[in-house]
């Protein structure tokens, strides 16, 4: 009998691409936590004529949550350069980023494919000379949609 374990949420990687090809270094898919990988579907009430005691809910159309990344500071980095031009420029060139759990071989067992992202917001972590602690650096990313890709065997 096969045992069924829940893979951990701690091994993933992140990948940004345009148009199928990778445009980050190596150290620009290094993160330290991602989140906004959820779905919402918006609906709209409509009352029953005749009937006040009922309203019913129609689903109206779907929304999708700013993407966070977070990361320690990194001085030297396209991600950052790419946002800066959007930031400070106004240059936006939206990518799709390809977020992978990973299992024990570093393979992807899941893969989440973020599609037409882009920044909107990068922060960096308050600094505290009473704390011994990393620099982080959070971005976050508005996108469209993103689609589940299963890694089959």
């Amino acid at each position: 009998m096969d045992t069924f374990y829940p893979p951990s949420s701690f091994h993933f990687q992140v990948s940004f691409s345009q148009k199928g090809d990778q445009v980050s270094k190596k150290k620009d898919h290094a993160f330290q936590s991602v989140s906004g990988l959820s779905v919402d579907i918006d609906t709209e009430e409509f009352a029953e004529g005749g009937e006040n005691r009922f309203k019913h809910k129609f689903p109206v159309k779907t929304k999708y949550p700013n993407l966070v990344l977070k990361r320690g500071l990194l001085v030297d980095s396209e991600l950052i350069s790419w946002c800066r031009d959007a930031i400070e420029n106004f240059i936006f060139q939206p990518l799709d980023v390809t977020v992978s759990l990973l299992n024990e071989e570093h393979e992807p067992l899941i893969s989440w494919n973020i599609v037409h992202a882009y920044p909107v917001k990068w922060s960096v972590d308050d600094f505290n000379a009473e704390e011994s602690k990393l620099a982080i650096e959070s971005l976050e990313l508005a996108y469209n949609y993103f689609t589940k890709i299963t890694n089959e065997e």
